[in-house]
């Protein structure tokens, strides 16, 4: 049982992140922007530290962290091997929102990597956290700062819906720019292997490194798997309602806004259903799409044209799901484009994967 504690609640000014950075060394939490998601920190070659993240988190403790760094140096200090790949991988997108998965040295204790021999690490390239990491002077290990389970947090008002008195401090960046979280490759293996899309996209990674794989459990998820990096087996990102994608049986991009209004005619049938019902249902849809629905019901996630538009307000627009009670939820798909992948990655995790074919 965590006891409740005094949840600091700073800025990014340098007085703060020195105060901020105190917690860190003195194995306290600290909750801070990242460009993806706000990142709950703690000293990641601390054990005690690691297991407060996971207690606080409500986190199983197989489920490994990753490792948040400030300088390339740092990734010889942790790993036993450092591949050619690894080092292109880190000098075309680093500081940015990848993370690469390589064999760990003993100093990382197996608290932190869920009990794997492999470490998951990354330099972010939000300031907040790179001054964070170079003031405490620590490798600092951060998952997402939400509730195990629950959507990802976008703002410090995210984190402090679900952990303020349970955390040392919350660092106020504002809302974060790309919101999912990072990319993961791991290079532990000859084919360099996606285990959670992201910003950085397959194609971005062969252009640098050629081929890359797909793990098999984003397709086809394994409950028997022990998780190689976050987000591979448990349920992420959920909403308290239940959530439902209403997506085309046949992609057939030729029939585009026949296809839509048949996906919006499906969601209408659906949502008049629950209302019949008494119940509250609310509504995921592109802004272009917005005006299909009841416009009290309907919550819009950016734009298909524009990826990031729509990844930088998933997690938002389930909270605010949330916020309304809503006991039914039913989006719209999101794969028409370039983070599509990604994004429909972390709502089918939300979903548990229901999904409504049309027709």
């Amino acid at each position: 049982m965590i006891s409740n504690i005094d949840t600091l609640l700073l800025t990014s000014s340098e007085k703060d992140i020195k105060t901020a950075a105190q917690l860190i060394i003195e194995n306290k939490l600290v909750a801070f922007p990242t460009e993806t998601v706000y990142g709950l920190g703690g000293n990641a070659l601390s054990p005690t530290a690691a297991s407060a993240i996971y207690a606080a988190k409500g986190r199983p403790s197989d489920n490994p962290l990753i490792v948040h760094i400030c300088d390339t140096k740092a990734v010889y200090e942790l790993a036993t091997t450092v591949p050619d790949k690894a080092v292109q991988l880190m000098e075309a997108f680093w500081p940015g929102p990848l993370t690469i998965i390589l064999p760990k040295k003993e100093i990382v204790p197996d608290t932190t990597t869920g009990g794997l021999n492999t470490v998951a690490i990354r330099m972010p390239s939000h300031p907040a956290a790179l001054s964070l990491i170079r003031e405490s002077g620590i490798y600092i290990a951060a998952p997402s700062a939400n509730s195990s389970g629950r959507p990802s947090p976008t703002t410090a008002e995210h984190v402090a819906d679900d952990l303020s008195g349970r955390i040392d401090a919350i660092i106020d960046g504002g809302a974060v720019g790309i919101g999912i979280e990072s990319t993961i490759v791991d290079l532990t293996s000859d084919t360099p292997t996606i285990l959670r899309p992201g910003f950085i996209t397959k194609k971005m990674l062969e252009e640098i490194i050629g081929p890359v794989a797909i793990d098999p459990t984003l397709i086809e998820p394994d409950p028997n798997l022990r998780p190689k990096a976050p987000g591979m087996k448990y349920t992420h990102y959920a909403p308290k309602g239940e959530l439902y994608i209403v997506e085309a049986a046949h992609k057939d991009t030729s029939n585009g806004e026949a296809a839509h209004k048949e996906i919006a005619d499906k969601i209408i049938e659906l949502y008049n259903e629950k209302k019949e019902l008494g119940c509250s249902v609310k509504i995921l849809a592109p802004s272009e799409h917005a005006g299909f629905y009841n416009k009290d019901d309907v919550i819009t996630v950016g734009s298909l044209s524009d990826g990031v538009t729509v990844s930088a307000r998933l997690y938002a627009a389930l909270r605010e799901c949330d916020a309304a009670e809503a006991e039914f939820i039913y989006s719209e798909s999101f794969e028409e484009n370039e983070l599509g992948g990604a994004i429909m990655n972390r709502l089918l995790k939300a979903a548990g994967h229901k999904v409504i074919l049309v027709p």
